[in-house]
């Protein structure tokens, strides 16, 4: 029901800070009974959990990227945001958002979209 759509800016240089968009349709970021995650796969390795937007705004991070990671959200547009900031090579990765349902026992994830940091 719920579908979400990535969008980022494909190559960022080291240093900067990597933006990333997950557009959400079906349902309400801020009334939908989900927590909005963002998960990364960097090349041949396996998914790491970056960190989760709830639906009253509330947010937590994996401690490995807490101090390099900020969630966001634009309710006017049903979107939330991720910023990592000060990337190097090792940040390369397809950036997933994800909508997960506890009650419900399912996890609804976007196609994802390759992000490259290189200069």
């Amino acid at each position: 029901q719920v579908q979400l759509q990535e969008s980022g800016p494909g190559l960022v240089k080291p240093s900067q800070t990597l933006s990333v968009t997950c557009t959400v349709s079906g349902g309400s970021i801020t009334t939908s009974y989900y927590a909005w995650n963002w998960i990364r796969q960097p090349p041949g390795k396996g998914l790491e959990w970056m960190g989760v937007i709830r639906r009253d705004g509330s947010t937590y991070y994996s401690p490995s990227l807490k101090s390099r990671t900020s969630i966001s959200r634009d309710t006017s547009k049903n979107q939330f945001s991720l910023q990592l900031s000060s990337v190097t090579p090792e940040d390369t990765a397809v950036y997933y958002c994800a909508a997960l349902s506890v009650l419900a026992g399912a996890v609804y994830w976007g196609q994802g979209t390759q992000v490259t940091v290189s200069s």
